[in-house]
């Protein structure tokens, strides 16, 4: 099986992958104030609507829109002060033609009002209220239901709760939330040099980098990695312990040792863990070319490179979606998920057409701005290289590098 792979885009590998297996529809409910970073498993609706009252967004008076046409500075519109509007109480009594209650940000706008003219905008000279520019039928007002309307969808299904989505909820009152729950993603490495990172090194032996680095990763997905250890490089070994690690995970991450032979093992023994099998062996995506995506009896398996860097890239670019697909959150059919933003590439980089290059690169503010990306160059078995860099340049599959001066996608390690 030697390098005899077929090279797939990165984009159709993904969606081969995850077009052979279903997403997790486990769900628990939780504390709302446990919430953040979870992904919900339901609609969440409006009890009621939100605001629950119409109400005023600046510090000002309530008026009738009406009784301010026509109002400047050199010919104001002379209101009434008709008393205070509390905040945290119900508003009483009504505002008739030519009064103008004062009213607080956040207060109940009363009856008869529909607007609000903010302090700045008005004189008080005894009990007359100049107001000085006219409003209009809503201005400086949150109506009620305006936020959100009773029985309207507020957050829906495949969500990723961040602040503002926990804010809503407590704002309806919602106090547990139902949310999928993490998919639990074994992770191994294999190869007979690697030792775990707490080890005094022999002649020949290497830390185990991957195991950690992608569980770390798994974790900050919003899944659960289950550490499953090393393995030696045995086919039986190996076999029986990505086996028990399926057995007790909803998919399952393994980085290979170095060597092609090791990564030949990897290949023979997933493809023997469950049908349909492997069903991309070799992505075009550079670091990480000898990649492997298998679905084995409905549980997702990815088999990374040994080196560092590029295995750190693959899981990047697709165990960190998967995770996230796993747990019914919505996520992009290429499986490209990050968040990029556009830099000027400080100095040329070299490529090949017809694979999607990742560069680690250092990010630095210029003084005009904008936003520049200075390569690291490394081999891809340096780690400590790839932790000094801020973000990863992305060559498109069509170009074959990039000049100085491009203006180019980086996306955050």
């Amino acid at each position: 099986m030697t390098e005899l792979f077929t090279v797939v885009p990165p984009s159709e590998a993904f969606r081969t992958f995850t077009g052979a297996f279903e997403p997790l529809h486990e769900a628990e409910t939780i504390q709302v104030r446990l919430a953040a970073g979870r992904v919900l498993a339901r609609d969440v609706r409006a009890a009621e609507p939100l605001p629950g009252f119409t109400r005023a967004t600046m510090d000002g008076y309530a008026v009738r829109s009406r009784d301010t046409v026509g109002a400047s500075e050199s010919s104001p519109a002379y209101l009434r002060l008709a008393g205070e509007v509390r905040m945290g109480v119900m508003a009483l009594g009504r505002v008739e033609p030519g009064e103008a209650p004062r009213i607080h940000t956040g207060a109940m706008l009363p009856e008869g009002a529909d607007a609000v003219v903010m302090m700045e905008e008005t004189t008080l000279t005894g009990e007359d209220v100049e107001v000085l520019c006219p409003v209009a039928p809503g201005e400086s007002v949150f109506k009620a239901g305006e936020d959100a309307a009773a029985g309207s969808v507020v957050l829906q299904a495949g969500k990723r709760l961040r602040a503002a989505d926990i804010g809503a909820l407590c704002a309806l009152g919602v106090v547990q939330v139902e949310v999928a729950c993490r998919p639990r993603i074994a992770v191994l490495s294999t190869g007979d040099e690697v030792v775990p990172p707490e080890a005094a090194l022999l002649e020949g032996q290497i830390r185990d980098v991957n195991g950690q680095t992608v569980a770390t990763l798994i974790a900050d997905a919003g899944g659960l990695p289950v550490p499953g250890g090393i393995v030696r490089d045995d086919e039986a070994a190996l076999e029986a312990a990505l086996r028990a690690a399926l057995a007790g995970a909803d998919g399952l991450v393994l980085s290979a040792g170095s060597s092609v032979s090791s990564r030949d093992l990897t290949a023979r023994v997933v493809e023997r863990l469950g049908r349909p099998g492997i069903l991309v062996h070799g992505v075009a995506l550079w670091p990480g070319k000898p990649t492997v995506l298998a679905v084995c009896d409905g549980k997702p398996v990815v088999g990374l490179p040994g080196n560092p860097t590029s295995a750190l890239v693959v899981a990047w670019r697709f165990v960190r979606p998967l995770v996230r697909y796993l747990a019914g959150e919505r996520v992009a059919q290429d499986g490209f998920d990050a968040i990029s933003v556009e830099a000027i590439l400080t100095q040329n980089i070299s490529s090949r057409t017809g694979r999607e290059d990742y560069f680690p690169a250092s990010l630095e503010r210029a003084d005009d701005g904008s936003l520049r990306a200075t390569p690291i160059y490394a081999k891809s078995s340096g780690i400590v290289s790839l932790a000094r860099a801020d973000a990863l340049v992305l060559v498109p599959l069509d170009h074959a590098g990039l000049p100085a001066g491009a203006r180019v996608r980086v996306v955050e390690l």
